[in-house]
């Protein structure tokens, strides 16, 4: 199987980085300095996995490739439509497309442009993050979770799904089938919009602000607000979802950091208009009061495009 890896990011880097270290044939799509150290000195991974590639094929011009069987698809939300559009040479009619991003539209909004039939819906559960050019820290799998769970959009199983979670598995990558794969997406979307937006908001750490009383109300808040939106769109959560997507994060370990509150560190863009933009977005559309996301998103709003111009 030929894979491209678009975004060699913390998901990218290390699902591709692992996929390579089993023989497998994978090329990075990168930009910058992290896609010139991995050409001069390969791709490291570190945390609680430690390995180098010291060689691995990467590029920032997709249509280098050729045509690819998989693409997995891990850029940051905001870069979605340009790397959709910079994709198309790599994709043929039997090409799938598996988005690993952490929002809820990204199956639609790919899809519309390169085609419904070629899309897969998934969700990595593990934090990690580029630390330095050519180097992506892995620091370990939420606990009880998968590393992946994927599937076919509106469905679940399909032997493209089979035959991709065999070559995970045989990475040594823990990945799963979903029977019902908008349900998973947004339930990974319940455990992003709480810690996205209360560590991001308080600058702590998720051990932090789970064993501070205040926060963790605005943690578990930005769940079950979420769930509210969600539930009127439509999804059929389980009558204790809020209770698990909490539990499930707090088996997150104590030093996490959602990516949000990383990039907020770091100056970077943000993908707030993805994470509580949506919600307040969607809590307008189908009357659904985000009195805490509408707060959130107004906190963090001055830094979405990166550090704000004094």
């Amino acid at each position: 199987m030929k894979i491209a890896i678009m975004g060699a990011g913390g998901v990218g880097g290390y699902l591709g980085g692992k996929l390579a270290a089993a023989g497998g044939d994978v090329t990075f799509i990168a930009r910058g300095a992290h896609l010139q150290a991995i050409r001069k000195q390969g791709l490291r991974i570190c945390g609680v996995e430690n390995m180098h590639l010291p060689k691995v094929r990467a590029s920032d011009t997709p249509a280098e490739i050729g045509i690819v069987d998989t693409v997995l698809f891990c850029v940051k939300l905001y870069d979605t439509e340009s790397a959709t559009k910079a994709i198309a040479p790599i994709i043929a009619p039997n090409t799938t497309v598996l988005t690993l991003q952490n929002g809820i539209e990204s199956v639609r909004d790919i899809g519309s442009v390169i085609g419904s039939k070629a899309m897969l819906g998934g969700a990595a559960y593990f934090p990690a993050s580029i630390t330095a050019p050519g180097e992506v820290t892995f620091n370990g799998k939420i606990a009880a979770c998968p590393h992946v769970a994927f599937g076919e959009p509106g469905g679940g199983d399909s032997s493209r799904v089979q035959e991709l979670l065999s070559v995970f598995r045989a990475a040594g990558v823990d990945a799963d089938g979903c029977a019902d794969t908008d349900l998973m997406l947004w339930e990974k979307f319940l455990l992003i919009a709480g810690t996205s937006a209360a560590t991001a908001v308080t600058r702590c750490n998720i051990g932090t602000v789970r064993s501070d009383p205040d926060m963790r109300w605005l943690l578990r808040e930005s769940v079950a607000e979420a769930e509210r939106v969600g539930a009127r769109a439509g999804v059929v959560f389980g009558a204790d979802v809020v209770d698990q997507v909490v539990a499930t994060i707090d088996t997150n370990p104590a030093n996490g950091k959602a990516s949000q509150l990383v990039d907020l560190e770091n100056g970077r863009r943000l993908e707030l208009e993805w994470f509580s933009g949506a919600i307040v977005r969607l809590g307008k559309e189908l009357e659904v009061p985000t009195p805490v996301h509408a707060t959130i998103y107004a906190a963090l709003k001055p830094f979405r495009d990166g550090v704000p111009a004094v």
